[in-house]
């Protein structure tokens, strides 16, 4: 027997057979076996998914001598000759060839012929987009009733350029573009009945090479067994097929989390060697970003088109990318593609395109960062257990008192450095005549430096400026009595009374009351932390400044002041 390619030799003869189209043959089946038979079907989907093929099926079992649940036995000779394309009551026309309106005339005059042989009289008609304007109009009539021995089935890729007036006289089935596992999977019974080696990764390049047509899969094949044998090798598929693997793509999303800038030039030296084209690359590299953020959606890779031993490596990205970078990088990569189909040399096009895409930073919502600050606070608030309007993060545990009465309180506190949060330990004292409501003055004085150093600390911008301009005068039951030459301060203060009430007590051991006055009484002692000058602000200078912001501004951070 002469050589029959495989899409010819394996060609399905039983509807069982089709493969991706169960809706379809499932459909047709049942309208067998209850004898609901249309005049006119219409057949349309993508190239190579089985229209044909399932019209010459459904040709066989409406004619077969001795059907089977509505299947045809293939052993009749009417099945027999239909699948030899050599009855007369099955008659096969091209729709590309046959267009004018002269063929349908002569298709008009043979409708009214009974069949020779069978039940039915079947016209397939093959891309019937194809016909002219006329050759349809002159065809309405005869398609809407057409004698009861005569069924039309048309087969197009391109249903929309079929006038509606023929689709409204057809029962329409949608054929869908074959599933990639689907394909790999028949694929992998015919190389198993030819007694031919071939693994998951080939079987792989062939399914995405067809991109869901299973005919061009089974000529692809064909193909790489005249090349390689019966022993079939990936790598040389590939080259073969002139496909990019997918190794390079792992190599580019690598990069990207170690910064490993050289392998761009490594990864596009590799496609210019090979001959690849950049924007089948560029469109590769969406695909792969699109994985892996399937994977880290879905923590699985079931919504992935690749071979088993990519899908593994997938998994290996789950916690390493955010939402947010994979939507940056897949954004961007489209509007390279734009710019590449006008690019004079792509090849560094793409090299400034890879190199950027490395560069970026690594991005988070405001989302997550108001919820890590909200989540710090809730433990600093925890740890000091103090009222909410506190952001202080204290938690007291008592150790010891000793001989004098003096009652040891370590503070544990922690402050923001970057994104993490550093601790250090502070022990003040706190006697316990503090405790029971009495406090010293002289205790104040030497605990006032803690107190604006961690009042500064939690509110720098709003408050810290004022504290550091405070100098303690007197301290009366518990109205502390300060001095400011700034007559801004005392509004200021007034605002943060609250915060200020609550923070003594937690460094003095008592709620105290701040009492401003702009006028010093060099009578009273007093203890000076105003804001540090700078070395290069003299005396006279510092007294220019009109508010302590504008030195604060000036001293610690460079500024200069413009009169």
């Amino acid at each position: 027997m002469a050589y029959l390619v495989t899409a010819r030799k394996w060609r399905p003869q039983l509807f069982k057979d089709v493969v991706g189209q169960e809706h379809i043959t499932e459909t047709l089946k049942n309208a067998i076996k209850n004898n609901r038979i249309a005049h006119a079907y219409l057949f349309t989907g993508p190239r190579g998914v089985g229209k044909t093929t399932t019209a010459r099926i459904f040709s066989k079992a409406l004619n077969c001598e001795n059907p089977a649940d509505a299947e045809p036995c293939n052993k009749c000779n009417m099945c027999l000759d239909i699948q030899n394309l050599q009855s007369m009551d099955i008659i096969e026309i091209d729709g590309a060839s046959n267009r004018g309106i002269d063929e349908i005339r002569t298709l008009r005059e043979s409708v009214k012929y009974a069949p020779t042989r069978g039940k039915y009289k079947i016209y397939i008609i093959d891309e019937v987009h194809m016909l002219t304007k006329e050759s349809f109009n002159a065809f309405l009539k005869t398609l809407e009733e057409p004698p009861e021995h005569t069924i039309f089935i048309f087969a197009t890729t391109d249903v929309h350029k079929v006038p509606l007036t023929i689709i409204s006289r057809c029962q329409r089935f949608d054929f869908r573009r074959i599933q990639m596992d689907t394909i790999k999977g028949t694929l992998a019974k015919i190389a198993e009945a030819e007694k031919i080696k071939i693994d998951d990764k080939t079987l792989t390049i062939i399914a995405k090479k067809a991109d869901g047509a299973l005919r061009d899969a089974e000529s692809y094949f064909d193909q790489i067994v005249s090349f390689c044998g019966d022993d079939i090798d990936a790598e040389i598929v590939a080259k073969m097929l002139n496909l990019i693997g997918e190794e390079v793509y792992f190599k580019i999303s690598d990069s990207i989390l170690n910064k490993a800038f050289k392998t761009v030039f490594e990864v596009t030296n590799i496609i210019y060697e090979n001959g690849w084209d950049f924007i089948d690359f560029n469109n590769g590299l969406v695909e792969h970003f699109r994985n892996i953020m399937t994977v880290i959606l879905t923590e699985n890779t079931s919504l992935i088109e690749t071979a088993d031993i990519y899908k593994e490596q997938y998994l290996n990205y789950l916690g390493k990318f955010s939402k947010g970078d994979l939507l940056r990088a897949m954004n961007y990569l489209n509007k390279v593609q734009q710019e590449l189909r006008f690019s004079q040399n792509q090849k560094l096009k793409i090299e400034i395109a890879l190199t950027h895409l490395i560069g970026l930073e690594k991005s988070q919502t405001m989302t997550d960062l108001i919820s890590q600050l909200n989540s710090a606070n809730d433990e600093k608030k925890s740890l000091l257990n103090e009222p909410s309007d506190i952001s202080y993060t204290a938690k007291s545990e008592t150790l010891s008192l000793t001989t004098d009465n003096i009652q040891k309180t370590k503070i544990k506190k922690s402050e923001p450095s970057g994104s993490k949060l550093k601790s250090k330990e502070v022990v003040i004292t706190i006697t316990a005549k503090e405790r029971n409501g009495e406090i010293d003055f002289d205790r104040i004085i030497s605990k006032w430096g803690y107190f604006i150093d961690e009042v500064s600390g939690e509110k720098g911008l709003t408050l810290g400026p004022a504290i550091k301009s405070l100098q303690v005068q007197s301290l009366s039951g518990n109205k502390l009595n300060v001095f400011s030459d700034y007559s801004e301060i005392q509004k200021t203060i007034e605002l943060n009374n609250k915060y200020l009430e609550i923070k003594s007590e937690a460094i003095f051991g008592k709620r105290l009351i701040f009492q401003i006055s702009n006028q010093f009484d060099a009578n009273k002692q007093a203890v000076n932390h105003s804001i540090p000058k700078s070395k290069n602000t003299t005396n006279e200078e510092q007294k220019k400044f009109d508010d302590p912001y504008e030195q604060i501004i000036v001293n610690e951070l460079g500024g200069i002041k413009i009169n």
